[in-house]
Formats: C-alpha cells, structure tokens, sequence
C-alpha cells in the first residue's frame, strides 16, 4: 500500500512552496516523492533538483504529525560537500517558517549513513539493524554502484520514503550497474496502478505532461526536470541532441559554432597546433600563477575553474597525463618560473585523490597551490570560504589543469575544452560526452575529428544492472 497521505494539507504545502503554481516539474517531483515510497527526481545539471530537494524537504515537514526524520546522502565526499552547500543555500531562500521546520540537515556519505567500518567491508545498518530515517534523499545517484544500493535498500525500514536524485544520462559508476538509468528507464510493474492521493493532489501538474511523462510520475514514480537555468542555451541544445543519440544534429550545432560553442575538427594529440586553447589555457594560467604568488587563494581557485581541461583517457597522446605536461609548458612560457619549484610548484592545480576526514578533504576535491607565510599551502573552497593546508596534510594529489571526464562529475566550469578520444577509444561513448559537455556553464570547445565526436553520440555504455528487466 502506498504512505498515507493527507492531500488537503500537501496541496496547501505545495501552493505555498511552489508559487508559480500547478504545472511545474519540481512541485510535482515533491508531490510524487510524498506519496510514494519510492521515487526519482531526474534531470541534467541546472535543471533545479537541488530547489526541488530543498522544497520537498519543507513539503514532507510542513505535514501533520512527528516532523521526520531526514537524511541527506551522495556517494563521495565531493558531491556530499555539494549537496550541503547547495540544499543551505536552497533552503535560506525559503520563507523563514519553512526554513525553519526542517532545521539543519547534515549531508553525509552513503558509507558514512550505513556505518561503514574502516578498512573492512562491514556496515553497521542493514537488515538486522535498520536506518532510523523516515524520509533518505540521495544526490548524485547516477554514481551509486548495484552494490551499494543493494545495501542501501536493505538498511531502510519497510516504512521509511526513499527519493533518488541524479541525471541518468551521465557516466555511471565506475563499478558494476547502471542503476539510475536504469531504474528511469525500466516499465511500470504489471498492474501497477495510479496511487489515489497523487492522482487528486497532483491533478493539474499531471495534466500538463506529455502521455509517457505522465505514466512515468504516475505508475512508476519517476519526475524529469527538463528545463535547464544554468547553461547557455547553445550549451543545452547540444547536450540534449547528445543525449538523444542524434549525431547528426550534434555535430551540425558544433559546425554551426557561435560564442559559446566551438568546435576543432582534428585529433588532439599534443604535438597538433590549436592557437584557441593555447590562448585560453595561458589567460587563466597566468592569471592563476599571478594570484598564488600573491598568496590570493580565492582569486587563484576562481582562475583555476575559469577554464578546465577534459580527457577520456589517464595515458596516451590525448590523456591527462600528457597534457597536464603540454599546459605546464605553455604556461611556464608565459609566466618565467611557472612549475620551477616541483612539485608544490606555487599556482598549481591539484585534485585530490583519497578520503581524509581529518582535514574534511575528499576524493575529487580541487584545489590549488598558493604562498603563504610560512611557504606553499594548499587552498580549497568549501561551503563558501576559502581553507588552506600544508601540503604534507593533504596526502595523494595529482597535477590537475587537465581532468578525466570521470573526475570531472560533479563539477562545474565557466569554460571548459573537451578532448575527444579516436573512434577506436573503448572509452568513447555517448554518456562520457555528454557528461563532458555538461560541466561548461557558459563556454564549450570540443577537440575531435567529427567522425569521432558521431562515434560517441552513437555508442551508448553497454552497462546494466539488470533491474529494469525486473517486474
């Protein structure tokens, strides 16, 4: 049977947090995630799942009764930083009432929510000894392994909501499934039928759906957010033919070019001349070189993210490793000294690369290099300010001016250059292009020969977790 439901007060809830009115994806995203035990928010980056998150959190609070208990998880530590800050900043534009009924909400981990244990492979919550939550919303679910959600799903009580947010076109995890997209993409349950509440308390949200968006909030729970306020909308054209497989569409929109969108046809080895990057590359490098010599770490971390770099691959002539090099080089060029120093070189970029919960740095953290007074120290932003550490603190690092396209997920760039691999690449595929493609919020430049850039819109990841050729 599906939750109780008090559709009076959900309504008076949802006309209150959601003003526009009926009609909108995010108000219906919350009303479907009330009525249901389990539900999915979908959508590309800037589409506004994280308002929907901070708003269905004031839905289910603003409900008759004990006010739930919630947690908030994603599966690394970088996308729990994220959706912290972005879920306060969220919920701070709530009416003051609002905010306040759903209080401080600490995100955390998925392995930190079930009790992992250091160094083993034990949880404290799961079968035996179940999650105390009523209500348990996670991030960034495209990257949850078949594993983890299988443990996940049997640490919840029978009677406790989950709500799985992400964007099912994305990569997945990097270990067994595809369990977002494939949830998305699975068919109703034989029989399944319409839940009453949703029906009536979503009435005219549902009416302004199209048949098989309607079928997939009403029978299987699933809402898609579709409008993008984040991207230009050269950007976000691009990316949803990517997404819809249409190559041809795909490359007409890069050939067709414009102020935010360029494309160089030719295979970025590092020997290829391509006077564009190299121009943009060495602005922000000076500029970043500059702003860490003069112990400016905000200024140095804002150069840093103004322009990044994506590779598919770790090695070879259009790997991260070799063009990491390449930058390094050019910048040095341009600024005497640049990378003198290896390696806690001032002005350079570093991802970080494992878990450390005693600085609160997590893997796929970045940073950058900048003087202090006592020498070099490592800056990273988070929740809005600006720490700094010695560089003995943070552990394992690489260089980062140039990122995978996996290491990239979760992150955002003012512009970004994406290196497409050659055709016969195992990595060259559909999801890792249009993730790539997704991190740039206002200027985009692909690198790759068109016959490539087709091969990767027409080559979905063959991956699968098997649960939606599940009843």
């Amino acid at each position: 049977d599906p939750p109780a439901a008090d559709v009076d007060s959900l309504r008076s809830a949802a006309d209150r947090l959601f003003p526009g009115g009926a009609g909108q994806r995010q108000r219906l995203a919350a009303l479907v995630a009330a009525c249901r035990w389990f539900s999915v928010l979908a959508g590309g980056p800037g589409t506004g799942k994280t308002t929907a998150v901070a708003r269905l959190l004031a839905l289910f609070a603003a409900q008759p009764g004990r006010p739930p208990r919630v947690a908030l998880a994603a599966p690394t530590g970088k996308a729990k930083g994220r959706l912290q800050q972005a879920t306060a900043a969220a919920l701070a534009e709530l009416d003051p009432a609002d905010a306040a009924r759903v209080g401080h909400v600490e995100a955390v981990t998925l392995h930190r929510l079930l009790g992992a244990s250091p160094h083993t492979n034990r949880f404290r919550f799961g079968p035996d000894n179940r999650l105390p939550h009523d209500l348990v919303v996670v991030d960034e679910a495209s990257m949850i392994p078949l594993t983890m959600m299988a443990r996940l799903l049997g640490a919840l009580r029978d009677d406790a909501r989950l709500v799985l947010v992400g964007d099912p076109d994305q990569l997945a995890s990097v270990e067994a499934g595809a369990v977002l997209g494939d949830l998305v993409a699975r068919p109703a349950a034989p029989g399944a039928a319409p839940i009453p509440a949703l029906a009536r308390v979503a009435a005219a949200d549902l009416d302004a759906l199209d048949e098989d968006d309607r079928e997939a909030a009403l029978q299987r729970g699933v809402v898609r957010l579709r409008e993008v306020h984040r991207f230009v909308p050269a950007i976000g054209d691009l990316a949803d033919a990517v997404r819809r497989g249409d190559a041809e569409a795909a490359l007409a929109l890069l050939r067709a070019g414009g102020d935010h969108v360029e494309f160089c046809d030719l295979e970025p080895t590092p020997w290829v001349p391509i006077p564009a990057l190299r121009a943009d590359v060495v602005d922000a490098g000076t500029v970043l070189a500059a702003c860490a010599a003069a112990g400016d770490a905000r200024g140095a971390l804002a150069a840093a993210d103004s322009h990044r770099l994506l590779c598919a691959h770790r090695e070879g002539p259009a790997g991260i490793a070799a063009w990491n090099t390449r930058v390094e080089r050019w910048i040095a060029q341009a600024f005497p000294g640049y990378a003198a120093d290896r390696p806690w070189y001032l002005g350079r970029p570093v991802l970080v690369l494992a878990n450390d919960y005693s600085t609160g740095l997590f893997n796929g953290d970045c940073g950058v290099l900048v003087d202090g007074a006592d020498g070099p120290r490592a800056a990273f932003e988070r929740d809005g300010a600006v720490t700094t550490f010695a560089p003995y603190r943070v552990g394992g690092v690489q260089t980062a001016h140039a990122l995978t396209v996996h290491r990239a997920q979760g992150s955002q760039f003012d512009a970004v250059t994406v290196l497409v691999p050659p055709p016969g690449s195992r990595l060259l595929a559909r999801e890792l292009l249009y993730t790539a493609i997704t991190r740039a919020r206002t200027r985009l430049r692909v690198v790759g020969t068109a016959e490539a850039v087709a091969a990767a819109v027409r080559t979905p990841v063959r991956r699968a977790s098997g649960l939606r050729l599940r009843d």
